[in-house]
């Protein structure tokens, strides 16, 4: 038996499904409070953000302040943008009833892994393998 046809026998838990699903709808609610804190969503595209610019004075120091504190907000930003699209991910794998199936090779990713990292959509042999190459 290949390791994918191992893979594929193993069932998930719904019980940890479930749990999975509600952490990740909390950390969903906690990266659009974040985002909301730093950016505001673009209008024609709802799923994207776009970061304020800090208005602290006219001053050079408070110039320099407002620069500064955009360009961090802005690779946070990004980061959350990120965290976001991913959590996104998987709930909708979750809803569609494919969550846990690896995406490159069609087994069943391992509940511990999705325990330790909900958002994964590939099982540890095909990561490794992908890791591997680069």
């Amino acid at each position: 038996m290949t390791n994918t046809e191992k893979n594929t026998t193993e069932k998930l838990n719904p019980e940890s499904v479930e749990q999975i699903k509600k952490d990740l709808l909390k950390r969903k609610s906690q990266l659009e409070e974040d985002l909301a804190d730093i950016s505001q969503r673009e209008e024609d595209n709802p799923d994207e953000y776009k970061v304020k610019f800090p208005e602290f004075g006219d001053k050079p120091d408070e110039n320099a302040q407002e620069i500064s504190e955009y360009t961090t907000n802005l690779a946070t930003e990004q980061v959350l943008e990120k965290k976001l699209r991913d959590i996104n991910n998987a709930l909708n794998r979750i809803e569609k009833d494919t969550y846990g199936t690896c995406k490159y090779c069609g087994g069943t990713i391992k509940e511990k892994r999705l325990l330790a990292r909900p958002t994964a959509s590939a099982c540890i042999e095909c990561k490794t393998k992908l890791q591997n190459q680069s």
